[in-house]
């Protein structure tokens, strides 16, 4: 139990210093394929309409469930 302790502060001590974070962090942000600005306009757009869709499908069927509830009681 002692052994494995003192390993993990081995390792959290020779990784966790804030230097080596941030150049973790910019080799990762080096690596990321960023969209162009037709692709995200465009694909935020189907976002939206899909979203838009999916609000007018759930409160028609909640207006068409109201309705029939309303005629039964």
């Amino acid at each position: 139990m002692a052994k494995k302790n003192e390993a993990e502060m081995t390792e959290m001590s020779n990784g966790s210093s804030i230097g080596n974070f941030f150049n973790g962090l910019k080799e990762e942000f080096d690596k990321v394929v960023w969209p162009s600005r037709k692709q995200l306009v465009s694909e935020s757009a189907a976002v939206l309409l899909m979203v838009t869709l999916s609000a007018s499908l759930i409160f028609l069927v909640d207006k068409f469930f109201t309705w029939a509830a309303q005629q039964v009681f």
